[in-house]
């Protein structure tokens, strides 16, 4: 017993902790890679249209 807590809630919430540490970690891959958006050349915009709005 650790903390008060039994070895089953224990082992219970430790995948809820790693779902948790990873959808954390997802976002914040995402938002790092909005950096990015429309500035690859597969993704990119023709010519002259600078004038128009971004994609998203």
């Amino acid at each position: 017993m650790v903390l008060g807590l039994d070895k089953r809630i224990l082992w219970a919430g430790l995948p809820l902790l790693g779902f948790a540490i990873g959808h954390f970690l997802d976002k914040k891959e995402t938002e790092r890679m909005t950096l990015f958006r429309d500035k690859s050349a597969l993704f990119g915009r023709p010519e002259g249209s600078e004038k128009q709005e971004p994609s998203w």
